[in-house]
C-alpha cells in the first residue's frame, strides 16, 4: 500500500505558532523523511466558508497568505502537492454520499464540533455546512487514500469519525476506502499550544496568537503581555510552571543551544523551571528569554516568507498545478466509489 499524507488548514487568516508546532513542523519533517509516496496539503477554503459564507473575500484573500506560510515553513512543491479544496469538486460529491452513512446524533456527539459550535456562539443557528464538516473532512482524507494525517490533538475526534465512515462504507459496499491514522506531535507541549492570554486554545478568532509572519517588535510585545501564574506576584514568590503559557512555549520551542546563547547561567530548562518553582525568578526574565527563543525560531520563517512574497506569480503556479494534480487523484477515487455503490451508470453501455 502506498503511504500517503493528507492534511491542511482553513484560510481564515495567517497561520500562527500553534499551527507550526501542532502540525506544520511535523509536515515538513515527514515530507523530508522519504517515507511517503505522496503528500497532499490542502487549503480548506470550502470548509472555511461554512462559517464565513457572508465574507467570501476574507477566505479568498487568505488563500495566498496560507500558501506563503506553507512555503516559508519549508513545504516543498517538488515533494508536496499544495492545492485549494474548492478546486477539487469531487470532494463535494464524496461528502454527499458519505452523509448517508452518518446520523445527526453521531455528528452532535463529536467533541470537536461541540467545542467549535460553543466557541462561535452558534447556539441553535448552526449552518448545516458547518455541522457536517466532519463528513467533509472524511471526504478530503479518503479522496487521496491518505494513510496518515498529521494534526493536533483537537483533531482526534474528527479522525475517529472519518475511520467510522470508512468502516461503514467498506462494510456496505466492499473494500474501497483507505483507513487513515493520525500523527500527533511527539512533543507533548505541541499537542495544543495555549493562547498568549492563557486560554486553552490559540485561535485566530480569539485574537490570542503569535503569527509566523509577525515582525520582531510585534512578537516581543505579545510575549511581554503573556499570561503567567496569577499567584506569582513577586519575584520571591514560588511559581507554577504547569499550565503556565510562558513555560509551555519554552517546552515547545526551546533548544539546549538557546541557553548557551541567551541564558548561560542556567544549564537547561529543568533548572530554569526549578528556580521559578522555588521562587526568586521573575516573570520578566523568563519572558525575555522566551522572546529571544521565539525570535530565533521565527526569523528564518519570516525571511523565507518575504522571499516568496516577491515571487507571487510562482506561488500562483504552484497552487494551479497542485489543484490539477489533486483533482486527477480525487476523480480516480470517485470513480471507484461510484462503481462500489453501483451508481456508475452508462459506464458499460448499459444500466
Amino acid at each position: 500500500m502506498k503511504q500517503v499524507i493528507l492534511t491542511g488548514d482553513r484560510p481564515t487568516g495567517r497561520l500562527h505558532v500553534g499551527h507550526y508546532v501542532g502540525s506544520l513542523k511535523e509536515r515538513v519533517r515527514l515530507q523530508n523523511s522519504g517515507k511517503y509516496d505522496e503528500i497532499y496539503i490542502m487549503i480548506a477554503d470550502a470548509q472555511a466558508l461554512t462559517d464565513n459564507a457572508e465574507h467570501p473575500e476574507k477566505v479568498r484573500q487568505n488563500i495566498i497568505q496560507v500558501a506563503l506560510d506553507y512555503l516559508a515553513c519549508g513545504l516543498d512543491p517538488a515533494k508536496s502537492t499544495i492545492f485549494i479544496q474548492s478546486m477539487v469538486p469531487e470532494l463535494t460529491e464524496l461528502t454527499f454520499y458519505y452523509m448517508n452513512l452518518v446520523t445527526v446524533s453521531r455528528v452532535q456527539r463529536n467533541p470537536t464540533v461541540k467545542a467549535e459550535i460553543q466557541m462561535r456562539n452558534f447556539e441553535a443557528s448552526i449552518p448545516v455546512g458547518f455541522f457536517c464538516y466532519p463528513i467533509s473532512q472524511a471526504a478530503d482524507i479518503t479522496a487521496f487514500h491518505a494513510t496518515s494525517v498529521p494534526a493536533g490533538e483537537d483533531q482526534m475526534p474528527m479522525l475517529e469519525q472519518c475511520r467510522e465512515i470508512v468502516h461503514k462504507f467498506n462494510a456496505v459496499y466492499g473494500e474501497t476506502l483507505t483507513e487513515p491514522q493520525i500523527i500527533l506531535p511527539s512533543n507533548q507541549a505541541c499537542l495544543r499550544l495555549p493562547g498568549i492570554d492563557g486560554k486553552a486554545k490559540m485561535s485566530k478568532s480569539l485574537g490570542n496568537c503569535i503569527y509566523l509572519s509577525d515582525e520582531p517588535e510585534e512578537i516581543r510585545k505579545k510575549i511581554m503581555s503573556m499570561f503567567t501564574d496569577p499567584n506569582h506576584l513577586r519575584v520571591e514568590d514560588p511559581g507554577k510552571v504547569e499550565g503556565n503559557p510562558v513555560f509551555v512555549y519554552l517546552d515547545a520551542f526551546c533548544k539546549p543551544a538557546y541557553f548557551q546563547e541567551f541564558l548561560p547561567e542556567y544549564s537547561g530548562l529543568d533548572e530554569l523551571k526549578a528556580h521559578y518553582q522555588r521562587g526568586g525568578l521573575g516573570d520578566m526574565k523568563v519572558k525575555k528569554f522566551l522572546n529571544n527563543v521565539m525570535q530565533a525560531e521565527l526569523r528564518p520563517i519570516r525571511e523565507r516568507r518575504k522571499d516568496w512574497e516577491a515571487r507571487l506569480p510562482e506561488v500562483y503556479e504552484i497552487l494551479r498545478a497542485g489543484c490539477e494534480k489533486a483533482e486527477a487523484t480525487a476523480a480516480e477515487t470517485l470513480r471507484g466509489v461510484r462503481h462500489a455503490m453501483q451508481i456508475d451508470y452508462f459506464e458499460n453501455g448499459t444500466l
